[in-house]
């Protein structure tokens, strides 16, 4: 059975977060980031991931991508067109 790529960067990230907490209970300052660039750095990836995954979904603007969302929904047997 072979290990997924996620199960490793899970415990990657894991193993360097008790690091960091280990070094912080000694005194060091293990991380050479200040907390607003941390701040930075994580607001600039949650806002790009909102980004492409809210267009990632279908979102259909003209009117013929209205129609073929309605036809597909039709097909589905969907009971919510919108």
């Amino acid at each position: 059975m072979k290990v997924s790529g996620q199960t490793i960067a899970r415990t990657a990230v894991l193993v360097i977060a008790l690091a960091n907490q280990l070094l912080t209970a000694f005194g060091a300052n293990p991380l050479p980031f200040s907390d607003n660039e941390v701040y930075e750095t994580v607001s600039i990836i949650v806002s790009a991931a909102a980004s492409v995954w809210a267009w990632w979904k279908n979102n259909s603007f003209t009117m013929e991508a209205l129609e073929a969302d309605k036809l597909l929904n039709k097909l589905k047997g969907d009971k919510n067109e919108s």
